[in-house]
């Protein structure tokens, strides 16, 4: 599946390269555009019309293929790697905005950056391999779709310590802001069922995410999402179980 994420998105790249939208995909394969959107949302193409999108480009998919390997994409950071980023805040700023598809301009229009500190930060960037800098300050991400953060990481620890406090503190009643707090008693087969469509809801935050990257940055807005369950009891409920009751199941 990892080869064929790569594959469609080196596809919908050479789209935008080449002027071409989901509408001229879809009168050239005869379809519906909303049946081109599922194609590539899905990652459903066969050989087939894999190689006519190739063809209206003016391309082989060998071409695509060459271009996926010309640089390797990553889909972690290392330990290191990360504790560079939350060691410099204005590091981690330009790496977030350039995951986030900003420009250099952009960046420098928005956040406190002197042209020379930007270079510098785009630079180190580079160095670790997090983006390409290319000719004329522009840059290109070098992750894979499925790119996250380490697990327990420095950066996962950062956004623990210091945005989720920040986060959290919102009373979540304005447009396109919503809290919800649900609490039931649910078997362990109930448990696994709701787990894996949270992690189906993460996937679609993610696509939604890769799909809007290629709007312009006034109509995109930085959107933060905590999905969180697990086994658990108020504790000054919990103090009144009796002492064979105290475990709760892990």
């Amino acid at each position: 599946m990892g080869q064929t994420t790569a594959i469609i998105d080196r596809l919908k790249k050479a789209l935008k390269e080449n002027g071409k939208t989901y509408q001229d995909v879809a009168q050239h394969l005869r379809l519906s555009e909303a049946s081109v959107k599922r194609l590539f949302s899905e990652k459903q193409f066969s050989l087939r019309r894999l190689d006519q999108v190739c063809e209206m480009l003016g391309i082989e998919i060998s071409d695509l293929l060459r271009e996926m390997h010309t640089i390797s994409h990553i889909s972690q950071l290392t330990v290191e790697q990360e504790q560079l980023l939350v060691s410099d805040a204005k590091l981690l700023l330009a790496a977030i905005s350039v995951l986030n598809r900003w420009s250099f301009d952009e960046i420098l229009a928005v956040y406190d950056y002197s042209y020379t500190e930007l270079i510098g930060c785009m630079a180190r960037l580079d160095a670790i391999r997090l983006i390409e800098l290319l000719p004329g300050n522009r840059t290109k991400a070098l992750v894979t779709y499925d790119f996250k953060w380490i697990k327990n990481g420095p950066i996962q620890r950062f956004f623990e310590g210091e945005v989720q406090r920040e986060f959290l503190n919102c009373r979540f009643d304005q447009p396109g802001e919503i809290r919800l707090f649900v609490t039931g008693m649910l078997s362990r087969n109930a448990n696994e069922l709701i787990q894996q469509k949270l992690k189906r809801l993460i996937q679609d935050f993610r696509h939604y995410h890769q799909e809007d990257l290629t709007l312009p940055l006034p109509e995109r807005h930085g959107t933060s999402m905590v999905v969180a369950m697990r086994p658990w009891e108020l504790e000054v409920f919990g103090r009144y179980r009796r002492d064979e009751s105290k475990k709760v199941f892990r």
